[in-house]
């Protein structure tokens, strides 16, 4: 299994970019993925992630109705839309997966890793 992401930069604090990640591998759709960040000096967070098993779509609270994960099965890519981005939201955004169906925030639970995309916020 390999995971891609891609789709990071530099934004204004207010505005928005969509993250892309590319899973190959997986024999079936119903695979969880997960968006999780990382900060300087910080421990990497859930972000958010959807449950194939489920399909149920978790997201931690600092998101406030900002971000939304998508799938589109028919291209093997998740998609985080990230609005309103806000100057405490810059970090390396990895997308993640598993053949199961892992709690959200046990990152050790998770299988599979990308390699990450940066997310700069800035006037």
């Amino acid at each position: 299994v390999q995971l891609q992401a891609s789709g990071g930069g530099l934004v204004q604090p207010g505005g928005s970019l969509r993250l892309s990640c590319i899973v190959s591998g997986f024999t079936s759709d119903d695979y969880s993925v997960g968006w999780f960040r990382q900060a300087p000096g910080k421990e990497r967070e859930t972000v958010s992630c959807f449950s194939g098993s489920t399909g149920s779509t978790y997201y931690a609270d600092f998101v406030e109705g900002r971000f939304i994960l998508s799938r589109d099965i028919a291209k093997n890519t998740v998609y985080l839309q990230m609005n309103s981005l806000k100057t405490e939201d810059p970090a390396v955004y990895y997308c993640a997966s598993d053949r199961w169906n892992p709690d959200p925030l046990d990152l050790s639970l998770w299988d599979y890793w990308g390699q990450g995309t940066q997310v700069t916020v800035s006037s």
